[in-house]
């Protein structure tokens, strides 16, 4: 345990806490320093966040744990929110030992932007520091990516003179006050820039002060979805409107402003920095690039962590079943929720049903807790509800009204389901006469007349009594048929030599009435096999058909020769009608695409030439 240590001051890196100790203590060497600090000589030392913290903290005593070093006095807590769980747990891990893949893990080597080689000061702060505390020292939030100006003053930051890049690397850099420009003139930024700076710088600060583990990548990303929803930029089926979030977040920021800081958004990327950050949580982005979506969003960092999950516009699941004659009445105990969108008024519409076949609906999105206990308009009642409403009105205790309460409905929908199930009773018995009866009877006398017969055979002998039953009594009819037997599929043997040299046949006769035709086609496996009916051959089972297969190859043609030959073609006409040949014209005639167009050309020159050099010869 050290004997003594200068203790870090408010928001001071641990890097300049330990610059200040070796000035202190009279070293000489930075090696010495790193022993008494680190109990180890080849340490590297790290102005972001470092390494060894657990030899630290038992180096300082009780008073500091890797946890209180890591969140207040590195640039940590600026990364923690936006990376997932298991990351967090892998850096955590990292800084109590050697630190290897440490900035790898943040992203900040490969996907760091607006990296600064340099430190930087903010002047004010410099000058409040050195009248409190007699120096000045190295301030997190000033070293941030991205962070060009002061939360507190609205300053811009100034560099410091000594370039790290030029010291050795185990050589402490310690804030000299007679190095520090203190002076508050300030460098000339376009003022719509400055504002958006200002404000990012103050977001900024305020992530520093967010527990370390109280929010993850994943839980970000919901917030980011209600934050989206309420801006009508997420669909019903709460996918993320891309393109128009983009015009969006575009038009939000000054021209420039985004190059400036390296964060441009290429609409054309899948997985452009804008995408990964609203859908994708596999992937980490620059939590400078987050705070440009909380300005776009207008949310300061303590009002977006306030935000709640988002669960879509009807809440988490699972969902309760409104059917109040079912024994889980209000118990949620559905599963699932189908979204739709209403047609006029673009809201969402859920539809809710129940394994008793109750089926609502109702507009969202849901704004209060009871709004899921609400019924817009009900689907199906179900059998559960039909047969509850049947007992009720058996027991002939209760009047119409009193049945409607008990079921959650009207009158009007009591007497309408009665009357439909009379109706439905009625066209029972209507649709059940003794031509049904007859025809049952007269079947299976058939089926016992024949008892080798089978299913098809039945079909044929008794066609009549077979579609009336199909048509009226389909479940009886399949009961009393004939079990079918799986038939044993024949062996066919197929000589593929035959089979080659017949194909080999038609093919070169095809390909001939093919290139004869006024209006060329292109010529494909899939042409010449449909025609020919063989297909499905030419597709499995090419390979065994080497001469077929290899006349194909030959005269089988790419999109780009198929163009040639039609174009040529065309050339042709024209000669034979002793017209000008117009390049311009062949491509107007032939339908071919510029760029294609212009692919060919050379070979359409090529072939003008030998035509007429062959008719001036003649």
């Amino acid at each position: 345990m050290l004997p003594f240590f200068t203790n870090p001051y408010p928001d001071e890196l641990m890097y300049s806490a330990i610059a200040r100790y070796h000035f202190y203590s009279g070293n000489i060497d930075c090696k010495d320093t790193l022993e008494e600090v680190f109990q180890s000589r080849t340490v590297i030392p790290s102005v972001e966040i470092g390494s060894h913290f657990s030899v630290l903290v038992e180096q300082f005593g009780s008073n500091y744990s890797v946890e209180s070093l890591l969140a207040k006095h590195t640039i940590y807590p600026f990364y923690a929110p936006f990376l997932s769980k298991n990351r967090q747990k892998e850096l955590l891990h990292d800084v109590q030992g050697d630190g290897k893949g440490l900035y790898i893990r943040l992203g900040m080597v490969a996907g760091g932007i607006c990296k600064k080689d340099w430190l930087c000061y903010c002047p004010e702060c410099a000058a409040n520091d050195i009248d409190q505390y007699g120096e000045p020292y190295i301030h997190r939030e000033h070293q941030l990516q991205g962070i060009d100006f002061c939360a507190h003053h609205e300053l811009k930051l100034k560099k410091y003179p000594v370039d790290p890049s030029k010291q050795s690397r185990i050589e402490f850099i310690r804030f000299d006050k007679r190095s520090l420009n203190l002076s508050m003139i300030q460098e000339v930024e376009p003022k719509e820039f400055e504002a958006i700076q200002i404000a990012l710088a103050k977001k900024a600060y305020q992530l520093l002060q967010v527990p370390i583990d109280r929010f993850s990548r994943e839980s970000i990303n919901h917030k980011y979805r209600v934050l989206l929803r309420e801006h009508k930029l997420i669909t019903t089926s709460n996918r993320v409107r891309q393109n128009e979030l983009y015009k969006a977040f575009q038009s939000k920021f000054p021209k420039g402003f985004l190059v400036k800081y390296e964060s441009e958004i290429d609409v054309d990327d899948e997985y452009n920095w804008l995408r990964i950050i609203t859908r994708n949580l596999k992937r980490h982005s620059h939590p400078f690039r987050h705070l440009l979506m909380l300005y776009f969003l207008e949310q300061d960092v303590d009002s977006f962590l306030q935000v709640e999950t988002d669960t879509g516009p009807f809440g988490c699941g699972p969902w309760p079943c409104l059917n109040k004659a079912a024994n889980h009445y209000k118990e949620c105990v559905i599963p699932e929720v189908n979204v739709t969108r209403d047609f006029k008024s673009k809201a969402p519409i859920g539809t809710f049903e129940c394994s008793c076949g109750f089926i609502y609906a109702r507009k969202g999105p849901d704004r209060l807790s009871e709004d899921k206990y609400r019924i817009g308009r009900t689907k199906a009642y179900g059998d559960v509800w039909k047969a509850k409403l049947h007992e009720l009105t058996a027991k002939g205790m209760y009047s119409t009204r009193l049945i409607a309460k008990i079921l959650g409905v009207d009158t009007k929908t009591v007497k309408r389901q009665l009357s439909l199930a009379a109706e439905m009773e009625e066209l029972s018995e209507k649709y059940c006469p003794p031509k049904l009866h007859m025809y049952r009877n007269q079947l299976i006398k058939g089926i016992q007349l024949y008892p080798s017969y089978t299913r098809t055979q039945i079909r044929k002998c008794f066609s009549k009594e077979y579609m009336y039953l199909y048509r009226h009594d389909y479940e009886w009819l399949f009961d009393q048929l004939p079990i079918v037997h799986a038939k044993e599929k024949p062996k066919s043997i197929v000589d593929w030599g035959i089979r080659d040299r017949e194909y080999l046949s038609k093919v070169k006769q095809l390909y001939k009435e093919l290139l004869e035709i006024d209006k060329p086609i292109r010529i494909t496996i899939s042409i010449i096999g449909k025609r020919l009916g063989i297909l499905p051959n030419l597709e499995k089972h090419l390979d065994k058909l080497p001469q077929t297969e290899k006349y194909l190859k030959k005269i089988t043609e790419s999109t780009l020769q198929f163009q040639i030959r039609r174009c040529c073609k065309i050339i042709d006409s024209m000669l034979l009608k002793k017209e000008p040949v117009l390049l311009w014209k062949v491509q107007r005639i032939g339908a071919v695409k510029s760029n294609h167009f212009n692919e060919i050309k050379p070979h359409l020159e090529v072939y003008i030439r030998t035509k007429q050099e062959v008719d001036d010869y003649e």
